[in-house]
């Protein structure tokens, strides 16, 4: 398995951006489809982006447009972009590395739009 921290969450106002950071222990980063999810409070679990080796992405309908997802295989690193934030986009967020189907978290980071 792989160890995944996130890091950059915090407290922005509507409309203000954020960089998340996920970083990734060991040398499986480059073979992995990595990706961001996040949980709001009294919600389930739900996919924000994907971005698989080849850097072929994916965006929930929600985000598309605002958000962005790239890798930087180099530092075993996975960012999210995040621009015009809203105050429904406050929730926990979470990296996840998939590689054939083994899959693995990290703790999370808090990301609050409130004014």
């Amino acid at each position: 398995q792989v160890q995944l921290v996130e890091s950059g969450g915090g407290l922005v106002q509507p409309g203000g951006s954020l960089r998340l950071s996920c970083a990734a222990s060991g040398s499986i980063f480059p073979f992995a489809t990595m990706g961001w999810y996040r949980q709001a409070p009294g919600k389930q679990r739900e996919l924000v982006a994907t971005i698989t080796p080849g850097r072929s992405t994916n965006y929930a309908d929600v985000v598309k447009g605002r958000f962005t997802i790239s890798r930087d295989n180099a530092k075993s690193t996975l960012y999210l972009e995040m621009n015009s934030l809203r105050p429904e986009d406050t929730a926990v967020y979470y990296c996840n590395a998939d590689l054939s189907g083994r899959r693995s978290w990290g703790q999370g980071t808090q990301v609050t739009v409130s004014s």
